[in-house]
């Protein structure tokens, strides 16, 4: 059974090792939804959802204990991978990584930024 699905209405992509990421954070049986969207519908979705008015780089949604959404804005990311060192590649992974580890239950802070570096690492994300 397939357990991640990827959407793209967003130009472009990199080709990452989204599905053994997921697995890795999540695990096997939860069911995730990775949309590459453009920065018109993150604003959207940041405003209708969080009541927010920035285009964020990442969204994060949990539908219920095992299923959840994530929203990457692959143009916000390109222009903030400068300020963390990171390629534009290296940086949407990472977006990705802080995505799933929302939906397992992390907020921000140091536990939370120690998991990234150490999926970072492990997936080779520059």
């Amino acid at each position: 059974m397939e357990t991640l699905w990827i959407t793209n209405t967003a130009r472009s992509y990199p080709a990452l090792p989204y599905k053994k990421i997921k697995e890795d954070i999540l695990g096997n049986n939860y069911q995730l939804s990775l949309a590459f969207v453009g920065a018109c519908r993150a604003q959207k979705l940041n405003a209708s959802y969080r009541n927010k008015t920035y285009t964020p780089n990442v969204l994060s949604f949990p539908l219920s204990e095992n299923m959840g959404e994530i929203f990457i804005t692959p143009t916000v990311a390109r222009k903030e991978a400068h300020r963390f060192g990171m390629t534009p590649e290296g940086y949407i992974g990472f977006l990705f990584i802080h995505g799933c580890l929302h939906l397992k239950g992390y907020t921000h802070g140091a536990t939370m930024e120690e998991a990234e570096e150490k999926y970072c690492r492990k997936y080779t994300l520059r």
